[in-house]
């Protein structure tokens, strides 16, 4: 009985060793879940920082309207009332030599 027992625990043993090092869902499919989950965070807090500075830009435009005074003014040019706009062009340097 004693021999019967001792055989099955090894037995038992040599599978689990198996599964746990050799079979294509054990260690190595461990180390590389482990891996992808650090990735994932890495990933989530990118996402997260994001997601704050979205959550106060609709914040500051729903809460009065500097934030979309100035938004237009800068993503779409838009000047207020009474406001003058001016625009300087710079001219080409015509004392610079051309490079050919």
């Amino acid at each position: 009985m004693a021999r019967r027992l001792g055989l099955f625990l090894i037995g038992l043993l040599v599978v689990l060793h198996y599964q746990i090092w050799i079979a294509p869902d054990g260690l190595r499919q461990w180390v590389r879940l482990g891996r992808m989950v650090s990735s994932q965070a890495a990933d989530n807090e990118a996402l997260a920082e994001r997601n704050d500075v979205l959550a106060a830009e609709v914040r500051d435009l729903k809460q009065g309207l500097e934030a979309v005074e100035e938004r237009a003014r800068r993503e779409l040019g838009m000047v207020g009332e009474g406001e003058t706009f001016y625009q300087f062009v710079h001219k080409p340097d015509d004392k610079r030599p051309s490079r050919r």
